[in-house]
């Protein structure tokens, strides 16, 4: 067991490694380039409108009568907190996209001061938000019970994802704005 467990554990440390930058902020997937469609019913390429640049993603319905108020009021402020920032962009993709559609969108989108040059709302198919929210950001199944998950998602300018929030502690705003500071500088 001596060498076969030390060339494990080595091998593992070597791949936990590649998981952390010099940033101290880890690394968790990548996230796919992928189409939908904003919240002013244009179409929505990621790689255009995201490659290279740090943003924050987060899964929303807008008649949502919890959390997602709270949440998109976050996101606001996390968008104010990082105003002086080129290049940060913000995402709320919706899990009902039967009643979320483009013009229900930019209503929601509006009510929070969302800049659609910043801050997008996305809809499109079922299955492809579901695919997003479950296997490229992994936080879990959204398809048909309107059940999401309540966390901030920050990815880098390189697609990668850095960090998950959580919108319910209390300095969320602060660690979220302080990490996607740290990302866009680099």
């Amino acid at each position: 067991m001596g060498s076969w467990y030390s060339i494990a554990l080595g091998c593992s440390l070597v791949a936990l490694a590649g998981c952390s930058t010099r940033a101290g902020i880890p690394s968790y997937a990548v996230v796919p380039d992928f189409d939908l469609i904003d919240q002013t019913g244009a179409p929505f390429d990621s790689a255009a409108k995201l490659n290279h640049h740090v943003w924050i993603a987060d899964f929303i319905y807008t008649t949502c009568p919890g959390p997602c108020p709270r949440m998109s009021s976050q996101m606001h402020q996390a968008d104010q907190a990082l105003a002086g920032i080129p290049g940060i962009r913000l995402v709320s993709f919706t899990v009902d996209p039967a009643h979320d559609t483009p013009p229900v969108l930019k209503e929601y989108a509006s009510h929070f001061g969302a800049d659609p040059n910043r801050w997008y709302f996305l809809t499109g198919p079922e299955e492809k938000l579901q695919f997003l929210s479950k296997n490229v950001f992994l936080l879990g199944d959204t398809g048909g019970n309107l059940e999401h998950s309540t966390r901030f998602v920050l990815i880098d300018k390189d697609s990668r994802v850095r960090g998950y929030y959580s919108t319910e502690e209390a300095d969320v705003i602060s660690r979220l704005a302080a990490d996607a500071k740290l990302l866009a500088s680099r």
